[in-house]
């Protein structure tokens, strides 16, 4: 199993709820592809550096799941598939960046 993190951008015509319910959708389709989420973080509505479909905010989130090298193939072409979705990045974690994403968790959790 490698670790992965994906930053998604939702759009800001969705409600908080919305928004919510979505990432809950995202989290629920990965799991039955047998992954295991480690974390999740919302980092809420932001401002876009350029303009994406002619929207300049977005809802950002943070996932970082365990999965097969298979599964993310299913899992990008959910997200491309999904229209509440702008624009989304996934990276496979290395040993430096799962360190690094566990110390940032644990600094954060002290404040």
């Amino acid at each position: 199993m490698n670790s992965y993190e994906t930053v998604f951008i939702l759009t800001p015509v969705l409600s908080e709820d919305q928004a919510k319910e979505a990432v809950q959708k995202f989290e629920g389709d990965i799991k039955g592809m047998g992954a295991k989420i480690k974390h999740s973080e919302n980092w809420g509505l932001r401002k876009l550096a350029y303009p994406i479909q002619k929207k300049s905010t977005g809802f950002y989130f943070l996932m970082e799941f365990e999965a097969e090298g298979s599964v993310i193939a299913g899992y990008e072409l959910m997200m491309k598939r999904d229209e509440r979705v702008l624009r989304f990045l996934t990276v496979r974690m290395d040993a430096d960046h799962v360190a690094y994403a566990e110390k940032r968790r644990a600094k954060a959790s002290a404040n």
